[in-house]
């Protein structure tokens, strides 16, 4: 009987652990899921007739895709936050060993964490987005009903075929790469073969999308940063400066009076014999262009003018500001960039080194993980909380460098203009990037936290040369970027006084012949 007691006592714990852990998942999803849709809300677009029609089956369809849409980017927040959580996590557990309000955090926990988001993310990437977007631009066969079961079955169907090509393509490259993977019953095994090997190669276009975004996001942060926040004066007489501006702004809208009224007066002589010019006449003159330049004129006049406007409203900004944020705010954030930016390099650079003499061991793991045995920083929980900042702003400057990269001009979302299909696009690149990010933070050596379940089984995380290579590429990139955002009005200072040296040398020279 006291057995019975006591196996019935652990499967009993062993539920209530596993309802405890799912009741968490539950509750973050929720949270994560309510944030990203007040994202997607922010930036989705209001004046289209998808939003307002008066079709049911059309309003379906885009609440359906818009729900999807907010799943991936919920997936794609809780990918990101992986590392920082899982580290937390264990410095909690290393502070308060005994406590009783810590106890539901624990390895099961976290390792079930990385499980889950590893499954959506899968599903999000290659089901849930892809079938938004057909979804969207399904209309229904050609001869059959409209309505949304016809677009639901075009869906399926496309749907289908494509994942046909898609899978077919994952075998024929696993095949490539490994020739045991080439028999009938590796093209059968879906779920251990083909998907895995899908996100692998997803993940590396992750890893490369992070190594061309970071290093950019790092120097576009500094003008970023100097943007929103009001820089110190430095012995400038902001009020002076903004009565002078305004004083030429006045002389010029005076200027561009005298020549309205001028032009409405040659415009009533032309058409004195049909009685004074219309607006739109007026209109088609300022347009035109005149011997004598005077339009020519105006139009330097209306583009000082707006030059006036934006740098009186810059400075009537720095007027309004108080001295503690243009003093110490200004140049503290700054120095926390810098400081972020130079503590990254160097663990990149010690990273790269214990790599070369064989210290550190390669990112691929799949061991089980024991949290609260041992701090994973030598720093304890200061070197945790810095890692954690650190990952943040790894992920803050990939952000922003991806998003101001050329060819995101015409993909980046704004505030209530972004079309569904544009904020499908959006969440699954965001959704690459966050899934890469916890590689990107083991590849370069920023936390020794091991990747979890199938995070840390892909299998290109073991190659030496791709690790040790991608580390090099890193450093230098960034160290290349920062190097130019910092000398580079300083270069050109000295280019400029270099020519100009060198064409009054030449002047001189052949004066003197």
């Amino acid at each position: 009987m006291d057995e019975e007691d006591e196996v019935t006592d652990i499967r009993a714990q062993v539920f209530h652990n596993t309802v405890r852990e799912y009741i968490i998942f539950l509750l973050l999803f929720l949270l994560l899921y309510l944030g990203s849709y007040a994202v997607i809300v922010r930036f989705r677009r209001r004046d289209r007739e998808d939003l307002y029609s008066s079709d049911d089956d059309e309003i379906l369809v885009y609440r359906i895709s818009l729900w999807l849409c907010t799943f991936s980017l919920a997936v794609a927040v809780g990918a990101a936050l992986l590392l920082p959580i899982s580290i937390a996590s264990n410095e909690v557990l290393l502070l308060y060993p005994n406590s009783y309000y810590v106890k539901w955090l624990n390895s099961s926990l976290i390792q079930g964490l990385w499980n889950q988001i590893f499954l959506f993310s899968n599903l999000s990437l290659f089901v849930f987005l892809p079938f938004a977007y057909l979804f969207t631009e399904s209309s229904g066969f050609f001869g059959h009903k409209k309505g949304i079961v016809a677009r639901a079955y075009e869906t399926f169907t496309v749907f289908s075929l494509l994942a046909f090509v898609v899978l077919g393509l994952a075998y024929v490259l696993s095949a490539l790469f490994d020739s045991e993977k080439s028999g009938i019953l590796s093209f059968l095994n879906l779920s251990s073969v083909h998907l895995p090997f899908l996100y692998s190669c997803v993940s590396f276009l992750g890893v490369l999308f992070l190594l061309v975004c970071t290093p950019f996001g790092f120097v576009r942060l500094f003008g970023v940063v100097g943007q929103v926040l009001v820089k110190p004066h430095l012995l400038r007489d902001v009020n002076e400066e903004y009565q002078a501006f305004h004083l030429e702004e006045a002389s010029v809208k005076r200027k561009l009076e005298n020549l309205y009224a001028n032009a409405q007066l040659q415009g009533a002589g032309s058409n004195h014999s049909n009685g004074w010019a219309s607006q739109a006449g007026l209109a088609n003159l300022y347009q035109r262009k005149t011997v004598n330049g005077t339009l020519s004129e105006q139009a330097m006049l209306h583009e000082r003018l707006r030059e006036l406007e934006a740098e009186r409203k810059e400075l009537d900004k720095l007027r309004s500001s108080s001295a503690f944020q243009r003093n110490f705010v200004y140049p503290l954030a700054m120095l926390l960039l810098l400081f972020l930016t130079g503590i990254t390099l160097l663990l990149v650079l010690q990273n790269t080194l214990e790599l070369l003499i064989g210290i550190k061991a390669l990112p691929l793991s799949t061991r089980q993980l024991t949290l609260g045995i041992t701090s994973l920083s030598k720093l304890g929980p200061i070197g945790a909380a810095l890692e954690v900042c650190i990952i943040f702003y790894l992920a803050a400057t990939s952000t922003v460098g991806l998003y101001t990269m050329p060819f995101m001009r015409h993909i980046k979302p704004e505030k209530r203009k972004t079309s569904l299909s544009q904020l499908i696009f959006n969440c699954a690149l965001v959704l690459i990037l966050s899934s890469a990010l916890p590689l990107l933070s083991r590849i370069l050596g920023i936390s020794n936290f091991d990747l979890l379940g199938d995070y840390g089984a892909i299998e290109w995380l073991g190659n030496f040369q791709i690790v040790l290579l991608y580390n090099l590429i890193f450093g230098t990139t960034t160290a290349l970027c920062l190097v130019n955002k910092f000398t580079a009005a300083v270069r050109r200072e000295l280019c400029a006084r270099l020519v100009e040296n060198y064409v009054f040398f030449t002047n001189y020279m052949s004066f003197i012949n």
